[in-house]
């Protein structure tokens, strides 16, 4: 009696092992586990934790997270400061040397993610998919950037975890001319690294 109770509960329950150790059952636990990966910025002025919405912005994430491996931040500067609106860095050195990137990317600013205060999203030129490595954070809520707006809109990937004081910081320091660049800080915000959080 015990013994066909046994085989009677292990036969439903087979299935349903069988099924939980399928690869893309595992897989897509393991994506929901890890679905917003964070990184730290570090600069000369201190650090920002930022949280990647890897859900709602897959391939704006994905090219962050590659230029961070890579090493690509480290020692570039932001480059673009103005108060009451943003902060942009990501692509040059403190040379105001343009490094180099990638293949541009698709514009994901229609993934119904705003521009508001300490978000993140990808700097690009009027070609709506020509993002590369720089990005910028929102000072203040940037409406007029999100989809639907004047053109397609600008990408947001994440936020600001912690760290808004250090953003705040940046916007302190005096901006002028730089060559043909207009809004660069005078005494250089250096992004030492990005590295991924642990």
């Amino acid at each position: 009696m015990l013994n066909r109770l046994f085989q009677a509960c292990f036969a439903l329950w087979l299935p349903v092992v069988m099924f939980l150790t399928l690869p893309g059952v595992a897989e897509a636990g393991m994506q929901q586990k890890g679905a917003n990966p964070m990184v730290i910025i570090s600069t000369n002025l201190g650090d920002i934790k930022l949280s990647l919405n890897e859900e709602k912005a897959p391939i704006s994430v994905a090219n962050f997270l590659s230029y961070v491996d890579k090493g690509h931040y480290d020692g570039t500067i932001f480059h673009r400061v103005i108060p009451n609106f943003m902060v942009q860095g990501g692509g040059m050195d403190e040379n105001m040397k343009e490094k180099s990137t990638d293949a541009p990317i698709k514009n994901e600013a229609d993934n119904g993610l705003k521009n508001t205060r300490g978000s993140i999203a990808m700097a690009r030129t009027q070609v709506v998919d020509s993002a590369t490595s720089q990005f910028f954070i929102n000072i203040n809520d940037n409406d007029f950037l999100n989809h639907g707006g004047r053109d397609f809109g600008y990408a947001v990937f994440g936020e600001v975890a912690e760290g808004m004081d250090v953003i705040e910081k940046i916007v302190a320091v005096p901006t002028g001319n730089r060559g043909f660049h207009q809004d660069v800080p005078t005494e250089p915000v250096i992004i030492q690294s990005i590295k991924r959080a642990e």
